[in-house]
């Protein structure tokens, strides 16, 4: 148990009694498989939003009909569509969270999140996540551990890292979240690593907490969209400018866990893919020499542990 973790355990409710007062934010484009557990388990947090604004994304299904229903209910809801092409996009994601970003204008808060419209959280997830804000002053962004569901059960996805918070339900404090500009728009995804190396870059601990979880509702793919998926990623991490070294070894860490093999070798082949058409990044300089630092000091303290174990 962490010293966090102990810190929590030995206090009653501590998150009930804070000053913190925060905002959802939700992108949902055809999400009825799953889009009623993602309500029913933000309406039933111990602490709720101060107001959640869930964007139907163009949805072509019961999405709209679902939300309708859960803000009749709920007062803190508010109900927003978005109208547009079909077809899924990281970027059309993004700009349906900048879409709600009006219907917060008169709504005091202090940290702001985004909660994606196929996962479900543990009642005390918002509660027990707004505790470290409270204690940790600089803590800038900060989210759980995701869970897929694997022969039946929630597992814990192997690449879960406390260094990396997944946008799936995070929040991030607002003075963090003004400071980087929000969500970017990026044409292959990676928004909240873009945000979390921003924050990291002005000052802002970011961290992802083991113990809250995650449920992700969304089968996973076929091999065929793996392999697309983990191309995309490759691309993604070009455009951030990830070290080439770190690249190859990253995913080499990862081949002999089936089913990364297949997984890795496409990532490698985006990324290098767009290293050979020189690709244009949507990034500063400073950014891609900051992760490039970062990355080289994680392979280093990576090959320590392997001298000495």
């Amino acid at each position: 148990m962490s010293r966090d973790q102990k810190h929590l355990s030995s206090t009653v409710a501590p998150a009930v009694f804070s000053a913190h007062k925060y905002v959802l934010m939700t992108a949902a484009y055809n999400e009825q498989a799953t889009i009623g557990k993602t309500l029913e388990s933000v309406t039933h947090q111990t602490l709720l939003p101060k107001r959640w604004v869930v964007v139907s994304d163009g949805s072509s299904d019961r999405t709209d009909e679902i939300i309708q229903e859960y803000a009749r209910n709920w007062p803190f809801i508010r109900y927003l569509r978005r109208d547009r092409k079909p077809g899924r996009s990281f970027g059309a994601k993004v700009r349906a969270l900048q879409s709600g970003i009006p219907l917060l204008s008169d709504c005091e808060y202090s940290l702001i999140g985004n909660v994606d419209a196929d996962v479900s959280l543990e009642p005390t997830y918002f509660e027990e996540l707004i505790a470290y804000f409270d204690r940790r002053p600089r803590l800038g962004i900060a989210g759980g551990f995701f869970y897929e569901e694997k022969n039946g059960e929630f597992q814990n996805r192997s690449v879960n890292r406390t260094h990396a918070v997944t946008h799936a339900a995070q929040l991030v404090r607002r003075e963090c979240y003004e400071a980087i500009g929000g969500y970017s728009v990026l044409e292959y995804g990676g928004e909240d690593w873009h945000a979390e190396t921003s924050a990291k870059m002005k000052g802002w601990e970011i961290e992802a907490f083991p113990h809250l979880k995650i449920f992700h509702h969304r089968h996973t793919g076929e091999a065929g969209s793996l392999v697309r998926h983990k191309f995309r990623q490759g691309r993604m991490d070009y455009a951030f400018g990830s070290d080439p070294l770190f690249e190859i070894f990253k995913c080499s860490l990862r081949i002999p866990e089936k089913p990364f093999f297949i997984g890795c070798i496409a990532r490698l082949s985006g990324f290098f893919w767009s290293w050979t058409r020189r690709d244009r990044r949507p990034v500063s300089e400073d950014f891609v020499q900051f992760l490039r630092t970062e990355q080289r000091a994680r392979v280093r303290a990576v090959l320590k542990v392997k001298r000495t174990s």
